[in-house]
């Protein structure tokens, strides 16, 4: 797992991702009655089931860091390589974690080895570009995630049988991934709110700059809002996330 991204990102991570409830309640539900999980990039431990027994794996020191001492035990490890016997949990957990692999196929397989369920949440590239954000002001974020974030039915192909949900983003989502605030632009100007995604980190200074410019003057003409603005009346909407749960 390639976690240098997270190694810059990760030390004031927490400050802009909080972990949203109706999106923990699709994760528990898809989790179903499974005692023991093992949440396989687990970051600072966002959507962490409580009341189960579970181990956290994450290779970047600053994530680590960032747990809360209540959390649940953590191995710094990667998701390639996980260091449990076969069958050792009743479900694998991976929360948007997959586009940050350095072998995302080899990972699924080290979850399948050691879990009987996989619940994995992640991003539909294929889909990402009909969001206004990638768009209109990021393309480059497009053509970066579909380069390392395999598609849905690409995961699919890999696991066999499983089903794949798409998660309706609330318009007030308290995480603050990269399509969290689809009906809250103006949140994208605040460069906090950017350093909490990796999107951002991984673009060209010059390109974010470009990028939020033509945003925030689209924002004080109004062009974003005669363009958009229609959505602000939406309580939730698809912007490519995806839940996939196989037994």
């Amino acid at each position: 797992m390639t976690h240098s991204v997270y190694d810059q990102i990760g030390r004031r991570y927490t400050s802009t991702r909080h972990p949203d409830p109706r999106i923990g309640a699709a994760i528990l539900d898809a989790l179903g009655d499974a005692d023991s999980v093992v949440n396989v990039g687990a970051g600072a431990g966002a959507y962490e089931p409580v009341g189960r027994f579970l181990i956290a794996v994450e290779p970047s020191r600053h994530m680590i860091r960032q747990r809360s001492s209540k959390a649940s035990l953590v191995v710094q490890a990667s998701a390639e390589a996980l260091p449990f016997r076969a069958e050792a949990f009743d479900a694998a957990l991976a929360v948007l974690t997959l586009h940050h692999w350095t072998d995302w196929r080899c990972g699924l397989d080290e979850m399948k080895r050691v879990a009987n369920r996989l619940v994995v949440l992640t991003i539909e590239p294929t889909e990402l570009g009909k969001f206004w954000l990638t768009e209109v002001y990021f393309p480059e974020i497009v053509a970066l995630d579909r380069g390392r974030c395999p598609s849905t039915a690409e995961i699919e192909h890999h696991l066999g049988d499983c089903r794949v949900d798409p998660i309706a983003i609330p318009h007030d989502c308290s995480d603050g991934f990269l399509g969290a605030f689809w009906r809250r632009p103006e949140a994208y100007l605040d460069p906090k709110v950017r350093a909490g995604m990796s999107g951002f980190t991984l673009l060209d200074p010059s390109i974010v700059a470009r990028g939020i410019a033509q945003l925030e003057s689209d924002l004080e003409s109004g062009a974003w809002e005669r363009r958009f603005g229609h959505i602000r009346s939406l309580d939730a909407l698809d912007v490519c996330y995806r839940l996939v749960v196989t037994d």
